[in-house]
């Protein structure tokens, strides 16, 4: 294993993994942050620290969805230090994002939730995560994972209709 990590930590192979995963762990820590200079600050953190975490690399899973782990967790610190947790969109409403007017009407209904209820929303819907490995992440029960979605849902679609008024 240490054979195949070992030339992983070389500047150009660092360089690579940088251009292939950037954007997305971007776009993630962002979604997470709603702050470009905090969620650039979580990439380069994490691109810091890759050569050590490499040493800890299983290969379980894809580079990327390991990579994302990683980027959720140093976000989610980010956070907990702010104790606050803005997200900018929400992909799962039938509401097309693109338009300028339904992207401010989601921001603003995000705005209503909780930060709990904001950060499962995002994880799950946005990033794709279970709900095991969100409970994981946030340190809650899947139970609880999943009854903070079923909130942010509904809390989300009346924030969203009484909008719509």
């Amino acid at each position: 294993m240490a054979a195949q990590i070992e030339p992983l930590t070389n500047a150009d192979t660092l360089a690579e993994l940088y251009r292939r995963h950037a954007n997305a762990l971007l776009a993630t820590a962002y979604r997470l942050l709603l702050s470009r200079a905090d969620a650039e600050d979580v990439v380069h953190d994490l691109f810091v620290g890759l050569p050590a975490a490499l040493l800890k690399y299983e290969e379980r899973g894809s580079m990327e969805s390991w990579l994302k782990r990683i980027t959720v967790r140093l976000a989610l610190t980010r956070l907990r230090k702010r104790r606050h947790l803005p997200i900018e969109e929400f992909g799962d409403l039938a509401v097309v994002t693109t338009d300028p007017v339904n992207r401010v009407a989601i921001q603003r209904a995000l705005a209503t939730l909780s930060p709990a209820l904001r950060a499962v929303l995002v994880l799950k819907e946005l990033e794709g995560f279970s709900h095991a490995e969100i409970a994981s992440m946030l340190g809650i029960s899947i139970a609880a994972s999943e009854v903070r979605l079923h909130r942010a849902l509904r809390q989300l679609r009346a924030a969203l209709s009484e909008e719509g008024r």
